[in-house]
């Protein structure tokens, strides 16, 4: 059952896209859709590194956050290329995503990283937003719960109930990531509900009802209010439909 303590969050992640100038006017037109609504979610917006300083300073006064795509577990060192948890902060971020699948295709993210990245975010008083999801054959082969289970496991591994009860997670089923394909709202609430669940064992289930679990997968305006009105869906992480000032604002407007 959806408690009203779980504040809906809508989370954009604006992946490998838009340049300084390009961002500022996504912002202002995002200001523009929302500055003047009325609306209930906690809303954020994930730009590239290059442009963090920058966003934090546009989006004064707006109460939308601003989170990190990505950081290393370490604080500081000869890691070259490299971002970390205190960095974001200093440049004014209020949440890390972590896990993302594509972090987890493309640059061999593992459970394991995954969990030392948590802990870093943690530490530096950030917010991990923290993805897990199948891939199409693991759903078609009927591992769904086994695959999202494990990665959960992974990323909490070691953390006590408090630590466990900061974060938030988002279900992205690999499947549905900018492939226009969505779960139905049932599959979604199917696994959030079974992630909810795991947090019970894992951490109790004073914490598993205070934690948010984002949907993602090619949320967009029309499929958005369906959505999150799922019992154990708390929001959204958002990729294309972020770049879109009035998409992202019609799903903010979507949770409440």
């Amino acid at each position: 059952m959806k408690t009203s303590a779980r504040r809906p969050f809508i989370a954009g992640n604006w992946k490998l896209n838009n340049s300084v100038i390009e961002s500022l006017t996504l912002i202002k037109h995002l200001r523009d859709q929302l500055d003047s609504a009325s609306y209930v979610a906690e809303v954020a917006i994930a730009p590239t590194f290059t442009v963090l300083i920058t966003a934090n300073l546009a989006l004064e006064g707006t109460g939308i956050g601003l989170a990190g795509q990505d950081c290393y577990w370490e604080s500081q060192g000869a890691f070259t290329g490299e971002i970390s948890a205190p960095m974001l902060a200093d440049v004014g971020c209020k949440y890390v995503i972590v896990g993302h699948s594509e972090r987890r295709q493309y640059f061999g993210e593992t459970d394991e990283t995954v969990n030392r990245k948590v802990r870093a975010v943690l530490a530096a008083g950030l917010t991990p937003i923290v993805c897990v999801g199948e891939t199409l054959a693991e759903r078609e082969a009927d591992r769904t719960l086994e695959i999202v289970g494990r990665q959960v496991r992974g990323a909490l591994e070691g953390l006590p109930p408090e630590a466990v009860g900061k974060l938030v997670l988002a279900y992205e089923p690999v499947w549905a990531i900018g492939t226009g394909k969505v779960a139905t709202s049932a599959q979604a609430q199917d696994v959030h509900g079974a992630i909810r669940g795991l947090l019970v064992e894992l951490a109790g289930d004073e914490v598993a009802q205070s934690v948010r679990i984002q949907y993602g997968g090619s949320v967009k305006p029309d499929n958005a209010a369906e959505l999150l009105a799922q019992p154990d869906v708390d929001g959204a992480l958002v990729g294309g439909a972020s770049l879109k000032a009035e998409d992202f604002a019609a799903i903010v407007l979507a949770a409440g």
